[in-house]
C-alpha cells in the first residue's frame, strides 16, 4: 500500500509563522511536523509516499528529497493552487498507482498533524469505499464529525467523534472528482456513509491538530 501526506493548506492560522514557511515543515521536538509522518511511516513499512503541495511547496521537496534518507521513495504532486483535500488526492491518483487495471486502497495523512496511530496495522484494511481513525473530540471541536457504532461511520448519530485526518481510501471514493479541480471530502464521505460504505475505528493514543501558533508551542514544549 502507498501513503499520501496532504501538505498543501495554506496555514492561514498559523501565520505569522506560515508566511515564510509551509506549515508542514513547523518543528516540534527538533523536527518538522511531517517528517515525524514520514519516519512513522517507514518504521510501518510503507516505502513509497506521495506529497502534495501549494503555498511554498519547493521548500518541502528541498527539505525532503527524494526520501532515501528514511529508506522511502518520496513523489510530489504539485499544485498552483491548492485544491482542497479530495482534489488533492485525486489529482495526486497516478502517482498512486491507480491506473486503468489497478485500484488499490490507499493511506492518506494529514501533515499538520501530530500522532502515534499505528500506520502499519491500517495496511491490513480493505475499505469498500473508506475507512477513517476517528479520535475523541479536542477541546476546539467539541461537536465532532461523525459517529462510529458497531465498526461503521454514519453522519447523524451521538456521540459523535472527530476524524483525525488519517484514512484508508478506495479510489472509486474519488470517481466524481475531476483531475485539477478543487474538491472538498466531508460530501464525498457523508455520500458513502448513506450507503453504509464508510468503516471507522477510535484512536486512542496521542493526536495532536497543530491549527494554532498556541498549539504548536505547547506540543513543542511536550516534547
Amino acid at each position: 500500500m502507498k501513503a499520501m501526506i496532504l501538505a498543501a493548506g495554506r496555514g492561514e492560522r498559523m501565520r505569522p509563522l506560515t508566511d515564510h514557511m509551509p506549515k508542514p515543515l513547523l518543528k516540534v521536538g527538533g523536527k518538522p511536523l511531517i517528517v515525524w509522518h514520514i519516519e512513522n511511516l517507514a518504521k510501518a513499512g510503507f516505502r513509497e509516499i506521495i506529497i502534495n503541495h501549494a503555498h511554498l511547496g519547493k521548500q518541502i521537496e528541498v527539505a525532503l528529497g527524494d526520501g532515501k534518507q528514511w529508506g522511502v521513495l518520496i513523489q510530489y504532486s504539485p499544485e498552483k493552487i491548492a485544491l482542497e483535500t479530495a482534489g488533492g488526492i485525486a489529482n495526486a491518483l497516478q502517482l498512486l498507482g491507480q491506473g486503468d487495471n489497478e485500484k488499490s486502497p490507499f493511506l492518506v495523512v494529514n501533515g499538520d498533524t501530530f500522532t502515534d496511530i499505528d500506520f502499519g496495522s491500517l495496511n491490513l484494511i480493505k475499505p469498500n469505499l473508506a475507512h477513517l481513525v476517528m479520535v475523541n473530540n479536542p477541546p476546539q471541536h467539541l461537536q465532532g464529525d461523525f459517529a462510529l457504532y458497531q465498526g461503521k461511520l454514519a453522519e447523524a448519530g451521538e456521540p459523535k467523534l472527530t476524524f483525525s485526518g488519517v484514512g484508508v481510501y478506495h479510489p472509486d471514493l474519488f470517481a466524481s472528482v475531476v483531475r485539477g479541480e478543487a474538491a472538498k471530502l466531508a460530501p464525498l464521505l457523508k455520500a458513502a456513509m448513506a450507503k453504509s460504505l464508510v468503516t471507522g475505528q477510535q484512536h486512542l493514543g496521542k493526536w495532536h491538530d497543530i491549527g494554532t501558533p498556541q498549539r504548536l508551542a505547547e506540543l513543542d514544549a511536550s516534547l
